[in-house]
């Protein structure tokens, strides 16, 4: 067999992305926004739900960012964040000089727990601080449990900024991910579902917030014949170039969700009768998700030196590309000074967890690698 590296999610290419490309160099509009990205922002608009707005950023992280501005968070306000999560979800909460709290996860969905929510919200308020805003995540393109979320959200009129970087494609009772919060957020990296090469989507209900996100994203120009800036701004908007990528790759998003929900359904077959492994599935068919990377958690055993890490070195040992699940936000030096509320549920799937190969663009060949490594280690 091949040696060639196997990787743990890489783009797939549907061949129309230069054609955008050349449009955009042909028109010498390679500055960022643009015709491709109002082309772009429409055709997520109509795949995701036609009453929302989009507004392509530079990444999603940005993204993140342009949300908590314009929910107003300031310096010593308080945002609560999933803490089983990448960086990008929190980090945008110190660029406002705010204060994340930390939530565990709960393993029906291993995203933001519901009952350690209530309780820190109602210690936040206790002690005088009330949260301005909830980050919730759609983990690895698996949603969170929406209703009891929101209801918390709404009992307590805290406005949630769902991030559904992992998400596009997923959805909850038939709705898309990315639409339930005051803001969704996707993100399109190099390594996502779709990607422009480098880009993000604030997503919105009011035309109004697109278009104060679009201020922001563009350096705050104020209206005037010379450049006048009333507000802070950033240099957020989506260049034209990539936003180009994105409408070709638009052309294989659901090619893209079909072939990861097929990989998942490879390792449900690899893994079914090996014992003390199990694969994360959604937990009902009100859950619908993209399977963004498929996931495990291995129980370990030190009688057959196995365990999360042990497998992962022998994959690494075939040349094949596998991850821990996120270091939780809590346990990570940078954050671990902030206030945390929950057990060690996050702790656990990090310590468990493992991220499996899962690009749209694996072969039949890379399959029969994978499945000797794992036949080959649990044997």
């Amino acid at each position: 067999m091949s040696n060639k590296r196997i990787f743990l999610s890489l783009s797939e290419q549907s061949g129309f992305e230069a054609d955008y490309i050349q449009k955009a160099l042909n028109s010498s509009w390679i500055t960022s926004g643009g015709p491709n990205v109002d082309e772009f922002e429409k055709e997520l608009e109509s795949y995701i739900d036609e009453k929302c707005f989009v507004t392509a950023s530079n990444s999603g992280t940005s993204a993140i960012h342009l949300a908590l501005i314009l929910l107003g968070v300031q310096s010593g306000d308080e945002v609560i964040c999933q803490s089983m999560t990448f960086s990008a979800s929190a980090n945008p909460i110190l660029y406002q000089g705010a204060i994340p709290v930390f939530i565990d996860s709960e393993w029906d969905t291993w995203n933001l727990c519901p009952e350690n929510l209530e309780i820190a919200i109602k210690d936040r308020i206790e002690k005088g601080k009330k949260p301005k805003a909830i980050i919730t995540v759609h983990l690895y393109g698996n949603p969170y449990k929406i209703d009891e979320i929101h209801a918390i959200a709404d009992k307590y009129n805290i406005p949630i900024i769902e991030d559904s970087a992992e998400a596009l494609g997923s959805s909850y009772k038939g709705k898309k991910c990315g639409t339930f919060g005051e803001f969704g957020v996707f993100s399109f990296n190099g390594n996502k579902i779709i990607t422009t090469s480098s880009g993000g989507a604030l997503i919105t209900n009011s035309k109004k917030l697109k278009e104060k996100a679009i201020f922001y994203a563009t350096q705050s120009k104020d209206e005037a014949v010379h450049y006048q800036h009333s507000k802070i701004g950033y240099n957020y908007r989506m260049s034209n170039i990539c936003a180009g990528v994105g409408l070709g790759q638009m052309k294989i998003l659901q090619h893209n969700i079909n072939s990861r929900r097929a990989i998942h359904s490879f390792y449900k077959e690899i893994f079914k009768s090996i014992e003390g492994v199990t694969l994360f599935e959604v937990p009902s068919y009100k859950y619908y998700s993209n399977y963004w990377l498929s996931t495990i958690l291995i129980e370990p055993d030190t009688v057959k030196n196995r365990s999360r890490e042990y497998l992962r070195l022998a994959f690494e040992n075939a040349n094949i590309e596998t991850r821990p699940l996120w270091k939780p936000m809590h346990l990570q030096s940078v954050f671990e000074k902030y206030p945390y509320y929950g057990g060690k549920i996050a702790e656990e799937l990090f310590e468990k967890g493992l991220c499996l190969p899962s690009g749209s663009n694996i072969t039949e060949e890379d399959r029969n690698r994978i499945k000797e490594v794992v036949s080959v280690f649990f044997k």
